[in-house]
């Protein structure tokens, strides 16, 4: 079965594009509004005015290891039964359903019923396993092999992330943290958000991305070879190669990076001067200034890819550049450690955390939206979405680093856990700027320069696309 992809575009890329953003838009909506709460909730005393489990501070931030961890393994599994059973459309909307079922269901356990409340995280995990690696996967289906559009799809495609990233906390950290509404009524604004993301996928799926997503992948790929089961090729496995070995150095990113959600949220919860006048910023709200900087940001990243031409960095220097840019913003939250400590009342200025959220979010986009792109470039067709989801088992790996490198914060401090970080990322940084040649060979010309007419035509699509969402 050939691709009917519907014609018409909207800034320079296919609509369909513009339906998985908002698909995913909503996905994550529920995904962080649901994480701005889950260690907070489970740390709360079963007495406060807003009760939650009482667990301890290391307790929680395991819990939180093990979820975030076990949401991206999954992908890998889900991967596989859309790429030779369900295909990536149907995948999509089991794992929502999914996901919209577990977040009542956490909404209904709190407080005190920890049962339930696991059952709820395991709905989470088994649907975002049908939902996660597909869905991306359809972004990459919409280009052909070759077209310079896509990087730049890729980059649309995270700030959709994003804008649902960036308004999750605000409304669901705004109902849960405040006792007059409480855990509970979070928890139920993330279901919402799910219940949107399937509504808007079963309805317009079939206008806007015709059979896109259909057909499972490793079927399509036979079709397209004749019928015959063909050996991976040398350039195949090279480029397999490459997906491997960066995966190494996106774990050590991502592990950071997801200091976010855990030991970082808990620091600005308890550590953090939080008063802008008389107002407390509530803690959870932190969680949004990633997405606000990764909307602010991706189109000028956007541009700066394409005008870059010739100069362009590859993919593994981009990384490289993404992981120095964390390290910055562990020092920042070095200053906060330190600066706390001089303190009278013990509380760091909660400008150091803006400082690290901004460069924390600048390393990320030299890495996550480049990491999808750079994957739906290298992975052959009859594996694409197992080979998407084993690049977000990378996040299984990570999470599970992130939550128990934040539970040591307890015994060795933050001064020693931000540190430490910031010196890891910098260490396998210079590692991987040595490195990238020989990633870059083994590529076989995956990565194109930009020339002539393409560049114009591509770099007036992205300042189009910057100016709409900027």
């Amino acid at each position: 079965m050939s691709l009917n992809i519907p014609q018409g575009e909207y800034l320079g890329h296919p609509k369909g594009l513009f339906l998985l953003f908002t698909t995913e838009m909503w996905e994550r909506f529920s995904f962080y509004g649901m994480r701005a709460l889950l260690v907070l909730t489970m740390v709360a005393g079963t007495e406060a005015a807003n009760p939650g489990f009482g667990w301890s501070t290391g307790d929680a931030l395991r819990l939180y290891a093990w979820y975030t961890g076990l949401v991206y393994l999954t992908p890998l599994i889900g991967g596989w039964l859309a790429d030779n059973y369900l295909g990536q459309r149907k995948s999509v909307i089991i794992g929502g359903i999914l996901m919209a079922a577990a977040q009542f269901t956490l909404a209904a356990s709190v407080p005190g019923n920890i049962e339930l409340f696991y059952v709820g995280l395991g709905l989470l995990i088994l649907g975002n396993g049908f939902f996660k690696a597909n869905i991306s996967t359809m972004v990459g289906d919409l280009y052909n092999e070759g077209d310079n559009r896509r990087d730049g799809a890729f980059t649309i495609f995270y700030m959709g992330i994003n804008v649902g990233a960036f308004l999750a906390p605000l409304i669901c950290s705004t109902l849960g943290e405040d006792p007059a509404y409480g855990w509970k009524y979070g928890y139920m604004a993330a279901g919402v958000g799910m219940v949107l993301s399937v509504i808007i996928q079963v309805f317009f799926a079939k206008r806007f991305l015709g059979n896109v997503g259909v057909q499972p992948a490793a079927q399509r790929s036979l079709d397209m070879a004749g019928g015959e089961k063909k050996p991976q090729t040398q350039v195949e496995r090279d480029r397999m190669r490459v997906i491997f070995k960066l995966f190494i150095f996106v774990v050590l990113f991502w592990a950071s990076f997801e200091q976010a959600g855990g030991l970082m949220n808990i620091y600005a919860s308890e550590k953090s001067d939080r008063l802008v006048g008389g107002f407390e910023v509530p803690a959870g709200w932190f969680q949004s200034l990633n997405p606000m900087f990764i909307v602010l940001l991706a189109p000028l990243f956007s541009i700066l890819w394409v005008k870059l031409g010739r100069k362009n960095p590859s993919t593994p220097l981009k990384m490289t550049f993404g992981l120095f840019l964390t390290a910055i913003g562990f020092v920042a939250m070095v200053m906060a450690v330190i600066d706390g400590n001089n303190s009278p009342d013990g509380l760091s200025s909660m400008w150091w955390l803006v400082i690290a959220y901004m460069f924390h979010t600048m390393g990320e986009l030299c890495i996550s939206p480049v990491g999808l792109s750079m994957v739906t470039k290298l992975a052959p067709l009859r594996l694409a979405s197992v080979m998407m989801g084993v690049w977000f088992l990378i996040n299984f790996f990570a999470n599970l680093i992130a939550g128990y490198v934040g539970s040591f914060a307890e015994e060795l401090g933050e001064l020693a856990i931000f540190g430490g970080i910031a010196g890891a990322n910098i260490f396998f940084g210079i590692i991987l700027w040595f490195l990238s040649g020989k990633l870059v060979d083994w590529m076989h010309g995956a990565e194109g320069v930009l020339e002539g007419d393409d560049f114009e035509h591509t770099l007036t699509e992205e300042l189009h696309v910057s100016e709409e969402k900027a």
